[in-house]
């Protein structure tokens, strides 16, 4: 549907081929992108893999109906739409960023904010259940003084607009963002890394729209360092991404609300993701930075040590590499490269078949100090991996031909096209198991590894040393 509505803005003759799956997806991205009109033609699913007997009697079927429709003497199967319809898509259940009232009379409209009438809390928590706003969990009410509260505590203006979020294409004002920061149970300290994390999902190089309508399990990893994860409670140890963790649950929840009710990712709608994983409710941790071995993730990228940085990059669940050091083996760091490596190269991931995107590996300190003893710095641990992770061509054939371009079938296929794309950080306890995490890879830009500071500087008091935080 996105290939149909960019071609139609060139003005070229464009039908769109959507299958019944996927109907819906298509009104909302036609209706989010002002063109509910660009034709489309409805097909069975699934289209892919029915065989070449099937396919050709669909073409068959389809052709006559596509020359049809491109040549106006036939109808699409998407009906007409009048130019008001363009903005439906924002009037959808669930597309808000405003506070809900527990005391309103009545749901009205100011200077642009909608806000939600219920009586008390209770009933106010299942307004939002039932408007789908929320991640299926209980939520706290996101009333106007807690939301005025996560405000101030950003330091900004909650008009200030951080850019717009696919699919919907719906502003992210700080409002917004307090909003669905709120419903999370962030605490004002917690807002300064939530807003550099939705800076970096909304630059254009993270493809938001993209990973949010894939069918694909791709879900916003965050690491973060420096500072400000240690002052606000940001675990990197034991269970860092499960639960018991305020910090790393709620801003991560954050970030996924926003993507919820800002832009528009809803399952089987728009969110397409065939069978998702807990990490799309949160997946957030900071850097174990005193236990690493190394200079901090942060500062190996570039920036200064007494910066606050988040780190984001799209990625499917983790994966689990066991592995059992002995200090007398002189190849033990070596081994435990070509375990990590065969889980980045696992022929279940994008990352093997596609040879684009990239991976996150998440040692745990034991493990990170065996490499470090081997005299292996990060850099030259991601030289390695990407190296080391390769699958032989014949083997890749054998399981997705289609996939796989024609070759000698013992050549080594890497999985991972640089060392720069490859994200390795030092988390959780130690002991056997540290993880890797495969990513998409299929956006324009193929899922990179995005940093960004934490701004602090701009804050002013935080609303939890002074007089403005003893709302609710």
């Amino acid at each position: 549907m996105r290939d149909g509505i960019q071609l139609a803005r060139r003005d070229r003759a464009v039908v769109a081929l959507v299958t019944e799956a996927f109907w819906q997806q298509g009104d909302l991205v036609a209706l989010s992108n002002g063109m509910p009109d660009v034709p489309r033609l409805r097909l069975p699913h699934p289209v892919a893999g029915t065989g070449a007997s099937a396919m050709a009697a669909l073409a068959a079927d389809l052709a006559p109906r596509l020359i049809g429709v491109l040549r106006g003497e036939a109808s699409p199967d998407n009906p007409a739409h009048s130019p008001d319809d363009a903005t439906d898509a924002t009037d959808a259940p669930g597309a808000v960023g405003a506070p809900v009232e527990p005391d309103q009379a009545q749901a009205r409209s100011e200077a642009d904010t909608t806000l939600l009438a219920a009586s008390d809390e209770s009933e106010a928590l299942e307004l939002l259940h039932d408007l789908a706003c929320t991640d299926g969990f209980p939520v706290i009410v996101p009333t106007r003084e807690r939301v005025e509260r996560l405000v101030v505590a950003t330091g900004l203006d909650g008009s200030i607009d951080l850019g717009i979020m696919g699919p919907l294409g719906s502003a992210t004002t700080i409002e917004s963002v307090a909003v669905n920061a709120v419903m999370a149970g962030c605490l004002p300290d917690h807002m300064p890394i939530v807003v550099a994390g939705l800076r970096a999902l909304l630059r254009p190089e993270f493809d938001l729209s993209e990973v949010q309508s894939t069918t694909h399990s791709v879900s916003p990893l965050v690491v973060v360092n420096g500072p400000v994860p240690a002052a606000c409670g940001v675990a990197s140890g034991f269970g860092a991404l499960g639960p018991g963790h305020r910090a790393n649950a709620s801003i991560g929840r954050a970030l996924r609300l926003c993507m919820i009710n800002i832009g528009g990712a809803r399952p089987g709608v728009s969110d397409m993701a065939l069978l998702g994983h807990p990490g799309k409710f949160s997946m957030c941790l900071a850097e174990a930075e005193a236990e690493s071995p190394w200079e901090p993730l942060s500062v190996a990228v570039g920036f200064e040590p007494s910066d606050s940085v988040v780190t984001v990059v799209g990625v499917e669940a983790p994966h689990s590499v066991v592995f059992v050091d002995d200090a007398d083996d002189p190849d033990s760091a070596y081994r435990l490269l070509r375990a990590v490596a065969a889980v980045i190269a696992t022929t279940g991931s994008n990352n093997a078949f596609f040879r684009v995107g990239s991976a996150a590996v998440l040692l745990n300190p034991e493990h990170a100090q065996v490499l470090a003893r081997a005299g292996l710095g990060r850099r030259e641990v991601q030289v390695e991996l990407q190296r080391l992770a390769t699958n032989r061509r014949g083997r890749l054939q054998s399981l997705n031909p289609m996939f796989v371009p024609r070759g000698d079938p013992d050549d080594e296929i890497h999985a991972i096209a640089s060392p720069d794309h490859i994200l390795v950080a030092v988390a959780g306890g130690g002991g056997l198991y540290s993880s890797v995490f495969p990513s998409w890879g299929a956006g324009a830009h193929a899922c990179p590894i995005l940093h960004e500071r934490i701004e602090t500087d701009q804050a002013c008091e935080l609303p939890a040393r002074s007089s403005v935080g003893d709302a609710g």
